[in-house]
């Protein structure tokens, strides 16, 4: 196993996903975790926000004075190795984003190019290594971007885990088979078989009840669970008035008469609109949605006496709501995660929740879910709440449906839906002049969004065709009453998120 101790980057959860892309086992800790040394074959140290200095900032583990294994610190974690053994680490102008570096000659940059660009991001810089460590990098400014001992320690001072570092996945790769000397023998059945197993250990003889939205990740955590507990297992689906066109009647039908699930569908429409009303900050939205989905499940909980409310909440959520360790920043709030309140009477079973979005469909696939559900684009928890800008009606959530149908419609027709990640209509809450018919219009105005991603932590804006466009922009104005203007928007992630809100 190759631990990853996580002191906060955003980017964290995407060094255990490289390593087991290589199929190496690997699992993350905190700092403060317990950790047993007797399964751990490499250590990787991520990047943080902090500075080594800084009064509180995270240290090595307590448990790795006794760890004699190779090592790989990544920024915070190459600044922290140098602080601790001796070296020195200053406050220098910083690196941001694309750099360029030139390396030397070691295995963890065998096969790469001389002169590579990578991604960084860092305040502090290293100005002096510690005994015995010599620098195998440096950047176009000179700042020392990679060190080792030549024994343990290789120490990085930019990301090898993101895209946007060249050879990045070479050098995790050279990492774990040229230094660590590890073996390829870690699959995803094997994930899939150690999910069912703590399901089945920490739900035992008892029941759960699901939050089956009809989505990726609360198929495929329904249909995990299902595998473990069998009919012990209450799927519900809450049908809370902010759904697609046709979600209810397709969750019907493929989750009774595919998987054979117990399914209850509950009608809250009137319940969730009513709490809604008149609220408009998207925080306080995920809030009550967050906590109303709560009740719900309680209510039918009771019905079915279980103890056990299983979520899809995958990472990209965690990390979102600042929920996967003390030192990242909170984005926003998702439902399943930040926004469910403080005082439950369910024990949360959220086994999806260390994986990525490519990562859970690929457990899908191996599950033997259909297609046209694991290659179904991401939808948000609270649903069309988050698309509807500012307060929710149901004359808007009705024009929302309309135009987001048309714009999945009109990609399918083009066979552009699987060619982006997530696409889908957000309804602004402003109006536009307009002319239809020879009189003057004053509408709402339609944003369309879509993106290309593989994990949902970063994203870019998809270049469809001009000519697609033009139809969906044609067929919402003249199809979808209310909505006079329809815009398409070309903000990749960062800096705006992939939803509006």
């Amino acid at each position: 196993m190759v631990l990853v101790v996580d002191y906060g980057s955003q980017y964290s959860r995407l060094i255990t996903r490289r390593i087991r892309e290589n199929e190496v086992y690997s699992e993350v800790v905190f700092p403060d975790d317990e950790v047993s040394l007797s399964e751990v074959d490499a250590v990787v140290l991520s990047g943080g926000p902090r500075s080594v200095y800084e009064e509180d900032a995270p240290n090595l583990p307590k448990w790795f004075k006794d760890y004699k294994g190779p090592v790989l610190a990544i920024c915070y974690g190459m600044q922290l190795v140098v602080k601790e053994f001796g070296g020195e680490v200053k406050r220098g102008k910083g690196e941001y984003g694309r750099t360029l570096v030139e390396i030397s000659d070691d295995p963890i940059f065998e096969g790469i190019p001389e002169r590579v660009h990578v991604w960084m991001s860092h305040g502090d810089e290293v100005v002096r290594l510690p005994e015995g460590f010599h620098p195998i990098a440096f950047s176009e400014t000179g700042v020392i971007a990679g060190a080792t001992d030549g024994k343990r320690f290789w120490l990085l001072q930019f990301h090898p885990e993101v895209h946007h570092t060249e050879f990045g996945e070479k050098m995790i790769s050279n990492f774990l088979f040229r230094v660590c000397k590890l073996e390829k023998n870690w699959k995803i059945g094997d994930l899939v078989e150690e999910k069912i197993r703590k399901i089945r250990e920490t739900v035992g003889r008892k029941k759960a009840i699901l939050a089956l939205s009809g989505g990726v990740d609360s198929s495929v955590a329904a249909v995990l669970t299902h595998r473990a507990i069998g009919k012990n297992l209450v799927c519900v689906f809450v049908d809370h008035g902010l759904l697609r066109k046709g979600e209810r009647e397709e969750v019907e039908r493929v989750f009774k008469k595919h998987f054979d699930m117990n399914l209850v569908v509950i009608d809250a429409r009137k319940r969730f609109l009513e709490r809604l009303k008149g609220v408009t900050d998207p925080e306080r939205k995920r809030k009550i949605i967050g906590e109303e989905f709560i009740r719900v499940f309680e209510e039918e909980a009771r019905k079915h006496d279980v103890e056990f409310l299983v979520q899809g909440t995958i990472y990209s959520d965690v990390i979102e709501s600042a929920a996967s360790g003390k030192t990242t920043a909170k984005i926003k709030s998702h439902h399943n995660v930040g926004g469910l309140p403080e005082k439950m009477n369910l024990k949360l079973v959220e086994p999806l929740r260390d994986l990525f979005k490519d990562e859970v469909r690929k457990v899908g696939r191996y599950l033997g879910i259909p297609d046209h559900i694991i290659n179904r684009h991401p939808f948000p928890g609270p649903g069309l709440a988050v698309r509807v800008l500012g307060e929710i009606t149901e004359e808007k959530l009705e024009m929302l449906r309309e135009a987001d149908y048309v714009f999945i419609e009109t990609l399918r027709k083009y066979n552009y839906y699987d060619k982006v990640w997530q696409a889908f209509a957000v309804l602004l809450p402003i109006r536009s002049v307009g002319v239809k018919g020879d009189a003057r219009a004053y509408e709402y105005v339609i944003a369309l969004r879509a993106v290309n991603s593989v994990e949902g932590m970063t994203a870019d804006w998809s270049r469809i065709p001009y000519d697609v466009l033009d139809e969906v922009a044609r067929r919402i104005t003249r199809e979808v009453e209310g909505v006079g203007r329809v815009v398409y928007d070309v903000t990749s992630k960062p800096p705006a998120t992939i939803e509006w809100e």
